[in-house]
């Protein structure tokens, strides 16, 4: 308790001295300080969740580095370093923004628009959490995916018939094995924790509309199929990552590397886990990455206690 206390002492101290990760945390009954009622505590393991400016920068100082930012990637020739220089100077803002104001994913792309780019989910992830996203996650799934698809295997009949038809489709491949056993291991997860499938994976022909296409996906992943009357299996042609609807990052090239700037994007845009998938991303986050270390933090439904339980 002694501790409790001279923490509770420590952090008033910073909020008082103008520290905006302490201040944007508190949680008072009948205090408004206009922030709203949405702000959250740093939980999935992030080490700078909202910094303080850096010295000598105020908030109009990195409003002029936002708009030369912008400025920059309207030109042909990009100055890849001078962009990734001025997304590390203006990380403050940025996340000030977007935890305080919680502003839709377009309002962020038309603001930030490098953010976007698969260069700068990597760097902003790193300095969320001091961990690079590809490098981490491609090592995981090459760890997990023997055991995963073991499980799969081993109670395929208790699950529904889209993890039966997911281990016959890997049965039947015969080719780039290591990669359909990687896809096969991510596609199966959300089944295996009882999640909805269909909220996060969704296959479409590239003929379709593209408001269809992306229809009620909140956080997903967009297979984009070749319109091929023959029977043998459709060529992938596109395969997008999809937040509120809108096709954020495209042409990918596989289903483990889309998934994996998906999850950054989740960190980078401040983004919850939707209901469905809660236990999807609660695994990514705290069994592939190592991001937090409570792994029972959820509470486990009383008819999935046997099915949910994260691997270790």
């Amino acid at each position: 308790m002694s501790i409790k206390y001279k923490l509770g002492n420590y952090r008033s101290k910073l909020r008082n001295a103008g520290c905006i990760e302490v201040s944007i945390n508190r949680r008072r009954s009948g205090e408004d300080d206009g922030a709203g009622p949405s702000l959250k505590r740093a939980k999935r393991g992030e080490i700078n969740y909202v910094p303080d400016h850096p010295d000598t920068h105020t908030d109009d100082l990195l409003e002029e580095e936002r708009l030369a930012l912008v400025e920059e990637l309207k030109k042909r020739n990009k100055n890849v370093a001078l962009i990734k220089q001025q997304m590390e100077v203006t990380f403050s803002l940025r996340r000030k923004e977007i935890v305080e104001l919680v502003p839709m994913v377009s309002e962020v792309q038309e603001r930030w628009p490098a953010l976007f780019y698969e260069a700068e989910i990597r760097e902003e992830f790193l300095r969320l959490t001091n961990k690079d996203l590809i490098d981490n996650f491609g090592a995981a799934i090459n760890q997990h995916t023997p055991r995963l698809l073991k499980l799969y295997r081993a109670r395929r009949t208790a699950f529904p018939p889209e993890m039966d038809q997911l281990l016959n489709r890997l049965d039947e491949e015969t080719s780039d094995i290591t990669a359909h056993r990687q896809t096969a291991a991510l596609k199966g997860l959300p089944l295996y924790l009882r999640n909805s499938h269909e909220k996060l994976f969704r296959n479409c022909l590239a003929t379709d509309p593209e408001e269809e296409q992306t229809k009620g996906l909140i956080v997903g992943i967009l297979t984009v199929l070749e319109d091929d009357d023959s029977s043998a299996p459709a060529t992938v042609i596109n395969v997008a990552v999809v937040v509120e609807e809108d096709i954020v990052l495209q042409d990918l090239p596989d289903l483990p590397t889309a998934f994996a700037y998906l999850f950054g994007l989740i960190y980078a845009l401040n983004l919850q886990y939707p209901k469905e998938l809660r236990y999807t991303f609660e695994t990514i986050q705290k069994v592939f990455m190592g991001l937090g270390t409570d792994l029972c933090k959820s509470p486990i439904p009383q008819n999935q206690t046997s099915s949910v339980n994260p691997p270790s």
